[in-house]
């Protein structure tokens, strides 16, 4: 099952959304949290991308994340999110083709309630870590990783999402 849908972030980036795993249910339902996310993030000062700017987000299920991880990153275990910077060398930076960020349903819900979080919040949380990562942000180094987790919560703050790093790290994050 590949649904896919389209949406444009306030003019900003347009977003195409692909659900692979049926448990995700229809994309359209998210939407507005997308569409949101995006508005939110770009107000940052340094995260600006070229106009028409496209974005491709993978809803998808923990096998398939596992699977990329596995290539990917050389870790044969699922995770939460994983982001693909798009583009290549011909092209200006941050677009016109961001990049793919791909998140995993069961490893989000088992998150989410293991840590006492909306599905929604932690959703929204793992697309703004995403979406910072084909930003450049990274957290492999401590004081990167303070820089990240600062961008994000003053994100989510903004979506009235409290600190997602108050009590835990990204779970998916540790070794």
């Amino acid at each position: 099952m590949t649904q896919v849908s389209r949406v444009e972030a306030s003019g900003e980036v347009e977003i195409d959304i692909s659900v692979e795993a049926s448990s995700w249910g229809d994309a359209a339902r998210f939407r507005q949290l997308f569409e949101r996310a995006v508005h939110e993030a770009f107000a940052e000062e340094n995260l600006r991308a070229v106009p028409g700017a496209e974005l491709s987000l993978v809803l998808t299920d923990d096998a398939s994340i596992r699977e990329l991880n596995r290539e990917w990153r050389g870790k044969d275990k699922p995770t939460n999110v994983l982001s693909f910077p798009g583009g290549d060398e011909d092209e200006p930076p941050f677009g016109p083709l961001l990049g793919d960020i791909v998140i995993a349903r069961e490893t989000l819900e088992r998150e989410a309630e293991s840590e006492k979080k909306s599905f929604e919040a932690h959703l929204t949380h793992l697309f703004i870590h995403g979406l910072l990562h084909l930003f450049g942000y990274d957290h492999q180094i401590e004081e990167e990783a303070q820089e990240m987790e600062d961008a994000e919560r003053r994100i989510l703050a903004r979506l009235g999402i409290s600190d997602p790093y108050a009590e835990t790290p990204l779970a998916g994050d540790e070794a």
